[in-house]
């Protein structure tokens, strides 16, 4: 599958996806959204991908929108502008919504759009040098459709400021409030990548996948009787499948389960 600003790279178990647009910092227009919400379709139907790294080519991950094509989009009409924006909040889902675990690999800035990447992502590991923004307010717009997956990495609360005041957020601050899981200098980023990517393998690729669905079943909420017969029924599902009956077997009996074997034969 080619694209114009994505680079599709597979490494063992491990596809990374490389936004490719390094001279405008990797910044979103039509045809950068298109191919990667086709790039996270097709990606989501490959059992031989267990896990997906996304990253930008150049000085940052992505500035965000391309403003240029956000002024277009402003002066379309109103019924064409609703469905440009559509087709990012829907990008953006098919991101959230990968069955495999995703892993935003984040240096230089992600401002804007890039900031909702990089939240939609499971796992956020920065660069020391990274700088992340809701900077919309301060162009007069709002981040509407990343709105779901930046409050969800750092709660309303921080959300209030960030999104009010559009300030520059730095690695150390991102991963006090929740936004980067982990921060590495520049030279040890891709390191600090690949262990997160070894500790993913270790775990049955079903089994993360139906994490997956299970945090957002229980996400935001109430513990009532309804949740806990969805959260019972869902690990019943769960524990009857071949995976977790390995699973356990693998570790009654001391040895390693099937699939990682699997992924040290293909690393």
């Amino acid at each position: 599958m080619s694209y114009q600003f994505l680079q599709l790279e597979q490494h063992g178990l491990v596809a990374y996806v490389w936004l490719n647009r390094p001279e405008l910092h990797n910044a979103f227009n039509t045809t950068v959204i298109e191919e990667l919400h086709r790039c996270f379709k097709q990606l989501a139907i490959r059992d031989d991908i267990r896990v997906v790294v996304l990253a930008g080519r150049g000085k940052s991950f992505s500035a965000g929108a391309d403003l240029n094509w956000m002024k277009q989009a402003g002066q379309a009409c109103a019924e064409e502008n609703e469905a440009d924006a559509l087709k990012l909040a829907q990008m953006l889902e098919a991101l959230a919504t990968l069955k495999q675990p995703t892993i935003a690999r984040v240096h230089g800035i992600a401002f804007g759009g890039g900031m909702g990447l990089a939240s939609a992502c499971d796992i956020c590991i920065a660069s020391t040098d990274a700088k992340f923004a809701t900077s919309e307010v301060r162009l007069g717009l709002v981040p509407s459709t990343i709105s779901p997956y930046v409050i969800r990495a750092i709660g309303a609360r921080q959300a209030s400021r960030y999104f009010l005041t559009a300030e520059r957020i730095t690695a150390h601050a991102a991963k006090q409030i929740g936004l980067a899981h982990e921060i590495a200098d520049a030279e040890d980023l891709d390191k600090k990548v690949q262990e997160i990517i070894d500790a993913l393998l270790l775990g049955g690729p079903h089994a993360q996948a139906a994490s997956k669905q299970l945090i957002q079943m229980v996400s935001n909420q109430s513990m009532d009787n309804q949740l806990l017969r969805q959260t019972a029924h869902h690990i019943a599902q769960v524990r009857q499948g071949s995976e977790a009956k390995e699973g356990l077997t693998a570790f009654l009996s001391k040895q390693a389960p099937a699939w990682t074997s699997n992924s040290n034969n293909n690393n």
